[in-house]
């Protein structure tokens, strides 16, 4: 019998309900109709620009960049969760 392939992982979504104004309502379904985008995916995609612009990203993402710098700390391998966690609390307040 012939193996299927491997499915996705589930994803976990958390639904979310937004009221539109006429406007913008209309502008979503053309940015949906003319990317061949679902309408939740242009607001996400939206959503993560706004938040670059905001210079807002998630701990683990700054960690990463932080980390491509070649200055590891001591340990990481062997307690990165306690690394992780010491690079988010050390930028806590620290937004523009």
């Amino acid at each position: 019998m012939p193996k299927r392939p491997a499915s996705p992982p589930p994803r976990v979504r958390e639904p979310v309900q937004v009221y539109l104004e006429t406007d913008d309502s209309a502008l979503l379904a053309r940015l949906a109709a003319a990317s061949g985008l679902s309408k939740a995916e242009v607001m996400r995609r939206g959503m993560r620009a706004f938040a670059r612009e905001q210079d807002v990203e998630s701990p683990m993402l700054r960690f990463v960049a932080e980390s491509a710098s070649g200055e590891w700390p001591t340990g990481v391998a062997a307690d990165h969760d306690t690394v992780l966690a010491e690079s988010y609390a050390g930028r806590r307040g620290k937004r523009r």
